[in-house]
């Protein structure tokens, strides 16, 4: 299998409705279009079962519910590259920090809980091969280091979380036998606390193929200790393991973004000047360091949404998404800086130049 160079392009329907647009070398081009030409072989494309409030208002963040994942995947496969679901199993957001039932899920646990996860996964992805998109790949659950399906499913809550996980898994290996099955957490540096997690679920035997790991050299440090997990995760439990996700400054300009991420500070703690260069030399060195674990584990990475241009709107939550995840503080792209392409649309060098990586 060739080394994935993958993209997260979920944002990209909210973007293009609102006026974005790419360029390759002064040419507008459309975006997968463009993605394929510059050597990327697989678009990731997370999914919320009803990102809606009751009066059908989306959340925002890229309103990515089955109808813009089946369309986005469609486009993926049309321009000759593969794609990768990322069940969330949320209606927005999750991370380490929230893991929110489905509104239609919030009063079922136990069995009930396990059928509905088993129930969307299966039906997602019947509905996707309707549409003769089958996925190549799909993650059970959005970095899931503290579990998911809070409570029911929290991470110290072991064998119900494990429930869980096997029920998303069994939808998949049902639907789609083909497709390598992604378990994510995040924080990629953290040896300690993926022993401690991928330990705990041993005894479990879930039946998965890729162990995904987040990485953003800002917060987690240096691309040394991640090769030092991954060689440590593929060895120990005899897995792949790919970088699910990443992201890295080009500047440091906030280009007129609220709650923009990357600063001069995260910049130091990066170790890559914020300029298109050092944004391609921390990328090649990335690719390089995933192609150096033992025994061809390391299988690829995904860049975290590059097309998230600073167009006003495009926010990782609107009103209702705020609301909804009872969030005070005012929602941004925080983004913008870390794209692969400058404010104008532009294709920054680590993407013109991933071929080469």
């Amino acid at each position: 299998m060739d080394m994935i160079k993958g993209m997260d392009v979920s944002m990209i329907r909210e973007l293009e409705a609102n006026g974005a647009s790419y360029y390759r070398n002064g040419k507008k081009e459309d975006l997968f279009e463009l993605l394929k030409t510059c050597g990327v072989n697989m678009v990731r494309l997370r999914i919320w079962p009803d990102p809606y409030d009751e009066n059908g208002n989306p959340y925002g963040g890229g309103m990515n519910d089955l109808e813009t994942t089946a369309a986005l995947a469609g486009r993926t496969v049309e321009h000759g590259m593969d794609f990768m679901v990322d069940f969330h199993y949320s209606d927005f957001w999750a991370d380490p920090g929230k893991q929110v039932k489905p509104k239609a899920w919030e009063n079922l646990s136990g069995s009930a809980l396990e059928t509905a996860v088993y129930l969307h996964t299966s039906e997602t992805l019947k509905a996707l091969k309707n549409k003769k998109l089958i996925p190549a790949m799909v993650q059970v659950g959005n970095e899931i280091t503290k579990g998911l399906l809070w409570p029911d499913g929290y991470v110290d809550q072991t064998e119900s979380m494990a429930a869980l996980l096997k029920a998303g898994i069994r939808g998949v290996r049902e639907e789609c036998p083909g497709a390598k099955i992604v378990l994510h957490l995040d924080f990629g540096t953290d040896n300690r606390m993926y022993r401690r997690w991928f330990d705990a679920v041993r005894p479990y035997e879930l039946d998965f193929d890729v162990i995904g790991m987040s990485y953003y050299p800002h917060w987690n440090g240096s691309i040394q200790l991640l090769l030092e997990n991954m060689n440590d995760m593929a060895v120990r439990y005899g897995k792949e393991v790919i970088v699910a996700e990443t992201s890295i400054g080009y500047t440091t300009d906030t280009l007129g973004c609220k709650g923009i991420v990357f600063t001069e500070e995260q910049e130091k703690a990066a170790g890559y000047p914020a300029t298109p260069e050092g944004q391609e030399a921390f990328l090649r060195d990335l690719y390089a360091a995933v192609r150096n674990v033992q025994n061809e584990k390391g299988i690829g990475v995904f860049y975290w949404e590059p097309a998230w241009l600073p167009i006003p709107g495009c926010t990782w939550a609107n009103k209702s998404g705020s609301l909804y995840m009872k969030d005070q503080v005012e929602a941004g792209n925080a983004m913008a800086n870390m794209a692969l392409f400058d404010a104008a649309g532009n294709a920054n060098p680590a993407l013109l130049n991933l071929k080469t990586m």
